[in-house]
C-alpha cells in the first residue's frame, strides 16, 4: 500500500477514489459544480485506467435509473450530481434505497433556484434525508477522497446494503486545490456480493408490489440496516485508520473536552469553526466545535452541560434550521442558539462564527445578514 501526495480539487479527489474502487458501471449527467467529477471519470475510462462502462445519460432521473438497473445485477456502481440534478433523481433515490442497492454517489452541495445560484448550500441534500440513503458531509479534499473509498465498503456490507451519498460544498471544496495522499486501497474494499442480485443463470421471479401486510416490514428492515450502519461505519473507519493512519468519526470534536459552548456545523463551515474556537479561547471563552460528518444514520452527540450554537447552511420553511431542529428533536433539553448562515454561498468567516458565540441567545433563531428588527 503506497501513498502519493498530490494536489487536487475535491471533485478530482472523488474521481480518483472512484478509480481506485473500480466500479463496473458509472452513469451520470453533468451539472455545475459536479461536472469535473464526471469529466475526470470519463477520462479514466477513455484512457483505460478504469474498465467501467460509462453511460452518459440524458438526465439525472435516467442516471439513477441506469444505476439501479446495473446495481440489481450485483455489480459496483457510482454516480454524481448536484442541486437540481439531485432533486430530479428524487423518485429514484427512494427506489435505490428500497431495493437495497449499495450505490455510491458524489453529491456537490449547491443551492436550489429560484433565484438562480450555483453556490454552496445544504438544502439540496437535506431535502433528501428521508429517502433511506446514508449521508456524509466532508470538509477537506483528503476527507472527500477517503470518504469515497470507505463509502463503497460501507454500502456493500451485507449488514447495510443501502446507498451512500458523499456531500461536499460546491466551489468551497469541489474546486479548491489542496494536497492529499492518494491511497491504494488494495483489499480494503472487498469484492461486492449482493445476495438478491439478478442472475440469468439462476432465474427467479421478482414482484414489484408489496401488499399492506408486508410493506411495513420492508421499511422496518431498512431502519434496522440504518441502525446497523453505525457499527459498520465505526468498524470501517477504525480499519481505515489502522491501515492508512487517518482517523475519522461520525462527529469530529475539536477542543470540546472542557467546552462550555460548542459550535455545531457541517462541511467546510465546520472546519472553519475550529479557527473561531481558537480565537474565542484566546479571549477566555471555553469554546469547542462539533462537526457532524454522518447525518444519516444520525450520530450520538456528547452535549451534556454545554450550550450549542448550531449553524445551519439550509432552511426548512415554516420550521427552522434542519440540523438545529434534528438535534433538538433528539435531545429535547439541549440549550441551542440557532444561526442561519451561508445560504447561497453567503460568506461566513471564522470572525463571524466567533461573534455568533459571543452574541448567542439560547432558544432563538438568528439569520446572519438580516437586521435584527426584521427577524
Amino acid at each position: 500500500m503506497s501513498d502519493k501526495l498530490v494536489m487536487s480539487t475535491g471533485n478530482k479527489a472523488v474521481a480518483a477514489a472512484v478509480k481506485m474502487a473500480q466500479p463496473t458501471v458509472v452513469a451520470a449527467y453533468p451539472i455545475t459544480p459536479q461536472t469535473e467529477v464526471i469529466e475526470a471519470i470519463a477520462d479514466y475510462v477513455e484512457s483505460g485506467e478504469m474498465t467501467a462502462r460509462y453511460i452518459p445519460v440524458e438526465s439525472e432521473h435516467s442516471a439513477m435509473t441506469a444505476c439501479i438497473g446495473a446495481a440489481i445485477t450485483g455489480v459496483r456502481v457510482f454516480t454524481a450530481t448536484s442541486s437540481h440534478g439531485l432533486l430530479y433523481m428524487h423518485e429514484m433515490l427512494h427506489w435505490a434505497a428500497g431495493a437495497r442497492l449499495p450505490i455510491v454517489m458524489g453529491q456537490v452541495n449547491r443551492t436550489i433556484a429560484p433565484g438562480w445560484n450555483i453556490w454552496a448550500e445544504h438544502s439540496d441534500s437535506l431535502s433528501q434525508r428521508d429517502t433511506g440513503w446514508l449521508q456524509i458531509y466532508v470538509s477537506t479534499v483528503q476527507e472527500a477522497y477517503d470518504a469515497t473509498l470507505m463509502a463503497f465498503r460501507i454500502a456493500e456490507d451485507n449488514r447495510v446494503l443501502l446507498p451512500v451519498m458523499i456531500n461536499m460544498d460546491g466551489f468551497l471544496l469541489s474546486h479548491i486545490m489542496q494536497p492529499f495522499e492518494m491511497t491504494e486501497p488494495g483489499d480494503f474494499i472487498p469484492p461486492i456480493h449482493l445476495p438478491h442480485a439478478i442472475d440469468v443463470n439462476d432465474p427467479h421471479g421478482y414482484g414489484a408490489m408489496s401488499p399492506a401486510n408486508v410493506h411495513y416490514q420492508f421499511r422496518f428492515d431498512m431502519e434496522k440496516s440504518m441502525r446497523a450502519a453505525r457499527e459498520v461505519i465505526a468498524e470501517t473507519e477504525a480499519e481505515f485508520a489502522k491501515r492508512f493512519g487517518r482517523s475519522y468519526a461520525p462527529v469530529e470534536e475539536y477542543r470540546c473536552e472542557d467546552a462550555d459552548v460548542v459550535i455545531v456545523a457541517m462541511g467546510t463551515m465546520g472546519k472553519e469553526a475550529e479557527v473561531a474556537a481558537d480565537l474565542l479561547r484566546e479571549e477566555g471563552v471555553k469554546a469547542g466545535v462539533m462537526r457532524i460528518r454522518w447525518l444519516r444514520p444520525f450520530p450520538e452527540l456528547n452535549i451534556a452541560g454545554k450550550e450549542l450554537v448550531v449553524i445551519d447552511r439550509d432552511y426548512s420553511f415554516g420550521f427552522g434550521g434542519v440540523i438545529a431542529g434534528e438535534i433538538q428533536a433528539r435531545y429535547p433539553e439541549a440549550k441551542i442558539a440557532r444561526v442561519i448562515a451561508g445560504l447561497g454561498g453567503q460568506e461566513v468567516t471564522f470572525e463571524d462564527m466567533a461573534e455568533f458565540v459571543r452574541s448567542r441567545k439560547i432558544g432563538t433563531e438568528f439569520w446572519f445578514g438580516i437586521p435584527e428588527e426584521e427577524q
